[in-house]
């Protein structure tokens, strides 16, 4: 989205009469808003976040002898 909007924006030479919105401009916006967005909600979801970083877990099984 974000190249679609700078190809608008800037190899284009189309304008709509009566307005003065620029599509090319919005389309970027809106790109690096949901790049922004896709990144934190990525980052939210390594699991190094949710150790706690230095935390060490310690797993152990208990078996039952037949």
């Amino acid at each position: 989205m974000i190249a679609a909007g700078a190809i608008a924006t800037f190899a284009v030479n189309w304008h709509l009469a009566g307005m003065n919105i620029h599509v090319g401009v919005i389309l970027m916006a809106a790109g690096l808003l949901g790049l922004a967005t896709y990144a934190r909600v990525y980052r939210s979801r390594l699991p190094s976040r949710r150790l706690g970083g230095d935390e060490v877990v310690e797993e152990r099984r208990y078996y039952d002898e037949p």
